[in-house]
C-alpha cells in the first residue's frame, strides 16, 4: 500500500474520497522525476498521467517553427496530462512537458478502467 501511504503527497489525489483513492492507488506507480526530463511530447501519445508530489512540470507551447515558451507549471496540487482520462490521447495541444526540478511524483497508466477509480468525485 505504498501509493495509499504517500498519495497525500499530491493535493488532487489527496481530495479523493478515501473510497476512491483506494480504488486509484493499485494503478499508481512511484517515479523519479529528474531535472528536464521530458514526460509528454506534442502529438506523441501519453504513456502515463503524471500526479506531482514533489516535482514542479513544465507545460511548454512549441511552435511549427520549434520555438517554445512556458505556458504553465504544475506542482503537487494537479495532474499532467489529465486529457487522456478524457478520451484524447494524444491530447490536442502542443504542449511538451518537462520536469523543472528534479524530484518524484507518481504516474498511472491510461489504460486503467476509467469506470473503476474516477479522478472526480461525482460528490
Amino acid at each position: 500500500m505504498f501509493a495509499l501511504d504517500y498519495a497525500h503527497e499530491n493535493q488532487l489525489l489527496a481530495s479523493l474520497p478515501d473510497e476512491e483513492l483506494q480504488l486509484l492507488t493499485p494503478h499508481l506507480e512511484w517515479v523519479d522525476l529528474p531535472l528536464g526530463k521530458v514526460i509528454h511530447e506534442s502529438g506523441i501519445p501519453r504513456k502515463f498521467v503524471y500526479f506531482p508530489t514533489s516535482a514542479i512540470v513544465s507545460l511548454l507551447y512549441t511552435t511549427e517553427g520549434g520555438a517554445s515558451s512556458e505556458i504553465a507549471v504544475v506542482g503537487r496540487e494537479g495532474a499532467v496530462g489529465i486529457c487522456v482520462f478524457l478520451g484524447a490521447n494524444p491530447c490536442p495541444s502542443a504542449t511538451r512537458c518537462a520536469a523543472q526540478a528534479a524530484a518524484t511524483g507518481f504516474a498511472q497508466r491510461p489504460s486503467m478502467p476509467h469506470s473503476n477509480a474516477p479522478i472526480v468525485s461525482s460528490t
